[in-house]
């Protein structure tokens, strides 16, 4: 995917055609470096299973094959200078989007698999281990997002358009129009491939904001705790699910990421203060002040200290 990527970088350069309102290789430029990441990500969470898994290893080799298939029409359909997706006009491209479809629903599965083996192992410590689990069942559900895209949309319908096209990335409006750059998210309208997104890359999220936390923790001496590394951790699952419910709500509504509307915006401020209320609560220590029970108080004298590690109890003093 890597060498792909460095393939279709070059094919910007060279190639000047056009689809659907894009640069014709910038669909398999991103979809290589979204696989490569895919797969180093998965890779890193299968070598944190020990002892290692046959079936994690089966899984990880079915990752491999679907996504190979996937590119390859996608690549393939590019030089074509056809669309891989949504494309049905003939017998060809039929069976191309059928195959394409197939080995993403294989590919779902077998991350699913993966999902279940790191249930039931314990891949770090506890902050760690819910980073891995929590980010996978995000991304697994960002991934059955993106079969919304697959559906007919009430224009095809209307306008008997099923026998060329089925399904669409755009809500409300044709694809093609007026999009943002690099990403080419659609901004007069509905964009379903913003919840694939969001979705799928909570699996790099997670553990990155932990290895950010983990970072701080030399500075922060309060991240050092495992319960509050770990209440941060939940605290971010909690708002990537959100935030992936909200922009699929925005993406369905025919509305774009550019220009939300004030449910929408009421919606993204209500969040954004549940977050922060949650990551105060999260930092606090057990105790309320900082501390609990049989901990000293970061103000404690030594000998406050002292008399912590060594309860001086008068009643044990007493005669029998």
């Amino acid at each position: 995917m890597a060498a792909l990527a460095v393939v279709a970088a070059a094919g910007l350069i060279v190639d000047d055609r056009a689809l659907v309102g894009a640069p014709i290789w910038l669909k398999p430029l991103k979809f290589a470096v979204s696989f490569a990441a895919y797969g180093l990500t998965l890779a890193w969470m299968l070598s944190r299973h020990a002892p290692p898994s046959r079936t994690g290893r089966w899984a990880a080799h079915t990752v491999v094959v679907t996504g190979t298939i996937e590119m390859a029409i996608i690549t393939g359909q590019t030089i074509r200078g056809r669309r891989s997706h949504f494309n049905i006009e003939t017998p060809l491209d039929r069976g191309l989007f059928l195959t394409m479809g197939v080995t993403i629903a294989v590919l779902w599965v077998a991350t699913l698999v993966i999902a279940v083996l790191l249930f039931r192992a314990r891949p770090g410590d506890r902050a760690a281990t819910w980073a891995i689990r929590l980010g996978l069942l995000i991304a697994l559900a960002g991934l059955l997002l993106g079969g919304l895209m697959a559906m007919p949309t009430p224009e095809q319908q209307a306008q008997g358009a099923l026998r060329t096209l089925v399904g669409a990335h755009s809500v409300g409006i044709p694809d093609g129009g007026p999009a943002m750059p690099l990403t080419g998210w659609n901004t007069t309208g509905g964009d379903l491939r913003i919840p694939h997104f969001v979705g799928m890359h909570a699996l790099q999220a997670l553990p990155l904001f932990l290895y950010a936390i983990e970072a701080l923790s030399g500075r922060f001496t309060r991240l050092r705790d495992e319960r509050i590394r770990l209440r941060l951790v939940l605290v971010a699952a909690g708002f990537t699910t959100a935030l992936l419910a909200l922009v699929t709500w925005q993406a369905l509504r025919g509305q774009a990421l550019t220009h939300p509307d004030g449910a929408t915006l009421g919606a993204f401020a209500a969040l954004t203060a549940a977050t922060a209320a949650g990551t105060f609560a999260a930092l606090r220590r057990p105790g309320g002040d900082g501390t609990g029970p049989g901990t000293p108080s970061p103000s404690a004298t030594p000998a406050e200290i002292a008399e912590t590690a060594h309860p001086h109890h008068p009643e044990q003093e007493l005669p029998a």
